[in-house]
């Protein structure tokens, strides 16, 4: 009786959903390999490619433009243009929302990056770190800079900035080059993909419509451990292969090694300089948590510590920063200011651009999928075969990570995938939280070849490739793996289930309004 009873929800699935979604990512994987197309165009392509393969998708209207989480059913006699056209224009509706959704955030944040760099502020604080510790702690002080400094820092940014330091405490010491840079560079990995607001964290808390607040603090405890491992493995892979510091040319701009070479009394105070990286962290996370105990955080808190005026304020405080060390550096420039600073900031907004782009591109091949019924199938296969959701957003996320190396890719593409899946996740035995975790942990898994990261640290390090992927590539294999681990349990023994994200509808509706 089972049996039949299987077989026939078996025969009632539809699978040419998945079909799509394999043919879609099939097309992003070979074209950004392979043809090396931008993934900006690789991903609206694919967004194109879904909606044509779906064939009959509705027409946009007032009433359900950017509510596309599950499909809209028309009367077939109000739809206009033919399925070409309507899959341009959901594609470009999806790339609308997201980018709008996400966009301001993620141009702010490399603001910050570029101000905390070009001031000394980011300096200052692996200084400060470095006093505290000391220089017999100095691993724990590069994870503690890579982990702190990767949250509102790129890490390819973060790496630059911190590989004169790790190769400067290894000449006054004398040993642990292998130690120091794998530690810094496990712990930005991490947050780089589990702690907003970095593009790849932000765009999963905006795909699950979790609020920021609970995807940060969620992303900050769930990297504890995993930056335990790093420290582990860093120590491990310093004993076992004791990589030797070799010269590698370009480890850092003249105006980087001219921030490490500067006296303390050179570079800003502490305070100033931890503001941008403190103040969203502690107001948005405030907010939430005041939120989550059912207390009002009253209109001045609500306002100040949502993400885009936090970030607002934060960039400012770093602006400020970076305004008076110029000044303080080369007084002929106060009476040009703005334009020096336009000028600094310009390189920054337009990686930011580029990042923009890339994400919305993947919020619209997210909701071109969640168009085409993707959702409904897996939900049906996972239900029938019990597959945890958990498992299967860690093995979407990593497949797609290992196939074309682009984290932030692979975190859009998992996001797509399972927002479709669970909806507002109102069907889940857990809370979504989970699920960003294991999109994120996903993310992380196998840094290889294809992996810009893996040049960037290759390169600035001078490891050779076979000494990379035996330490960073199994390090972030091994962080992938534990931080899986960790969420299914913790998904279990504490499923949050009775807890409810106040304002998370309202957040749906400004970001997805027509």
């Amino acid at each position: 009786m089972f049996v039949l009873a299987a077989s026939d929800a078996a025969q009632a699935i539809s699978y040419w959903p998945l079909g799509i979604l394999a043919i879609c990512v099939v097309f992003i994987v070979v074209s950004i390999v392979k043809f090396r197309i931008h993934p900006f165009l690789a991903l609206i392509l694919a967004a194109f490619l879904a909606g044509i393969l779906t064939g009959d998708l509705p027409n946009p209207t007032t009433e359900n433009k950017g509510l596309f989480h599950s499909r809209v059913a028309l009367d077939h006699s109000d739809i206009e243009g033919n399925n070409l056209t309507k899959a341009v224009s959901w594609s470009l509706m999806g790339f609308g929302n997201t980018a709008g959704g996400i966009g301001l955030v993620v141009a702010l944040a490399a603001i910050i990056g570029t101000c905390m760099m070009g001031s000394g502020a980011a300096d200052r604080i692996v200084r400060a770190l470095l006093n505290a510790f000391g220089e017999q702690r100095a691993g724990i002080v590069l994870l503690l800079s890579g982990f702190l400094l990767s949250i509102p820092v790129f890490f390819d940014t973060v790496f630059f900035l911190l590989i004169p330091l790790a190769r400067a405490l290894s000449l006054r010491t004398g040993k642990s080059y292998t130690l120091y840079v794998i530690a810094m560079a496990g712990a930005g990995a991490i947050t780089h993909s589990m702690v907003p607001p970095t593009p790849g964290p932000l765009m999963i808390a905006d795909g699950l419509k979790l609020d920021l607040g609970v995807a940060m603090m969620a992303g900050m405890v769930a990297s504890i451990l995993p930056a335990w491992l790093v420290l582990t493995l860093a120590k491990r892979f310093d004993k076992k292969l004791n990589i030797p510091m070799r010269d590698t040319p370009g480890t850092a701009s003249d105006e980087l090694k001219s921030i490490v070479d500067k006296k303390d009394h050179e570079l800003p105070g502490l305070f100033v300089s931890s503001i941008p990286v403190a103040f969203p962290v502690v107001v948005i996370s405030l907010v939430s948590i005041l939120k989550l105990l059912g207390k009002s955080p009253g209109d001045l808190l609500g306002f100040i510590g949502s993400p885009n005026i936090a970030m607002l304020i934060a960039a400012g405080f770093a602006i400020l920063t970076f305004a008076q060390q110029l000044v303080r550096n080369d007084n002929s420039l106060r009476g040009n200011l703005s334009k020096t600073l336009s000028e600094k900031l310009e390189a920054p907004l337009l990686t930011a651009g580029v990042i923009i782009l890339i994400t919305g591109a993947g919020g619209a091949f997210g909701g071109m999928i969640r168009l085409a019924g993707v959702g409904e199938t897996i939900e049906a296969l996972a239900n029938e075969f019990n597959i945890s959701y958990v498992l299967l957003a860690w093995l979407a996320t990593a497949v797609v990570r290992i196939a074309q190396g682009s984290a932030t890719v692979a975190m859009i593409t998992g996001v797509g995938l399972m927002s479709a899946v669970i909806g507002d996740g109102s069907g889940l035995d857990y809370h979504p939280l989970y699920i960003f975790l294991a999109i994120g942990f996903g993310s992380i898994t196998l840094s290889w070849m294809n992996d810009s990261g893996f040049w960037v640290v290759q390169r600035l390090s001078g490891f050779t490739e076979k000494e990379t992927l035996r330490t960073w590539s199994v390090l972030l294999t091994a962080i992938a793996v534990l931080g899986l681990a960790q969420t299914l349990l913790f998904s279990k023994i504490l499923p949050l289930k009775g807890e409810t994200i106040e304002g998370k509808e309202k957040a749906s509706l400004v970001i997805h309004q027509p």
